[in-house]
């Protein structure tokens, strides 16, 4: 019923869900803990729910939880996003390295970002609504970034179809470079 298939990090993965639809729409499970352990491997338990509306050309992130880190299933209901994660554990053979992958209303697909990981999408359309779902509750206190332009990370986010820069958040233009970053252990 669940498709995964790994990305350049093997630990992330692109979650494809089984959709069932005709000429009145759609109908899919959008999460199933079963179904999600099968394709997986993994058990988790999410506490949170999260939703972000955002404009063409916003850029979050990338965030990630430096104490109680967060798990993170992320999917997109209305529009599309370049969604990226980046490994931020020091013992990985991939430290450093990135994996990034459209995420949209229309694919359905869904990404897992494991906990040691750094998060961030980019607005691909007019506007994009973001849903995810999170292993642990957010804790601001713990919370940090890295930059999304870093060029020892040397993300290739998809800036043509935009005009100009993106939109980042006061915290996110000032986020640490790889080099100020914290890592996982």
């Amino acid at each position: 019923m669940l498709k995964a298939t790994p990305t350049a990090l093997p630990e992330v993965l692109v979650l494809e869900p089984r959709v069932f639809g005709d000429d009145r729409g759609f109908f899919m499970e959008s999460w199933n803990e079963a179904a999600f352990h099968q394709a997986t491997g993994t058990q988790v338990r999410f506490v949170q729910d999260n939703h972000s509306r955002s404009a063409q050309g916003v850029l979050r992130g990338l965030h990630y939880q430096i104490r109680n880190p967060q798990g993170k299933l992320v999917r997109v209901t209305s529009g599309r996003v370049f969604d990226v994660a980046v490994d931020m554990r020091r013992s990985s053979p991939n430290l450093g390295r990135w994996a990034g992958v459209e995420l949209s209303a229309e694919n359905k697909k869904q990404l897992w970002v494991p906990a040691g990981f750094a998060h961030g999408f980019v607005v691909l359309s007019d506007h994009a609504d973001f849903l995810y779902k999170t292993t642990e509750y957010y804790a601001p206190e713990h919370e940090r970034a890295l930059a999304w332009n870093d060029p020892d990370v040397a993300i290739d986010w998809p800036l043509a179809t935009l005009a100009g820069e993106p939109i980042l958040s006061g915290k996110d233009a000032a986020a640490p470079r790889w080099s100020q970053a914290e890592f996982f252990d």
